[in-house]
C-alpha cells in the first residue's frame, strides 16, 4: 500500500508517497546507520537530481543500499 508521508527537510515542510516496505527499509536503514530517520531523509534530498522527485530518490536509495548488500 502506498502511503503519504511529511518531513521537514531544510526547514520546510515536504510530503512523499511510499509503498509500506520502502519505508520499512528507510528506517531499518535510519536504524543501521544510527541516524535519524530525518537526517537519513534529508541526506538523500541533497543528493538527488533536481529533476527527480524526492519518492523516486527515497526508492532508488534503499534499492541501492540492498543491492549492494546481497
Amino acid at each position: 500500500m502506498i502511503r503519504k508521508h511529511s518531513a521537514t527537510l531544510h526547514g520546510h515542510r515536504t510530503s512523499f508517497s511510499l509503498e509500506d516496505a520502502f519505508w520499512s527499509e528507510l528506517k531499518a536503514i535510519a536504524k543501521t546507520r544510527d541516524t535519524s530517520l530525518a537526517a537519513l531523509i534529508s541526506e538523500i534530498d541533497d543528493g538527488r537530481e533536481p529533476v527527480s522527485n524526492l519518492s523516486s530518490a527515497l526508492r532508488l536509495y534503499v534499492l541501492k543500499w540492498l543491492k549492494e548488500r546481497a
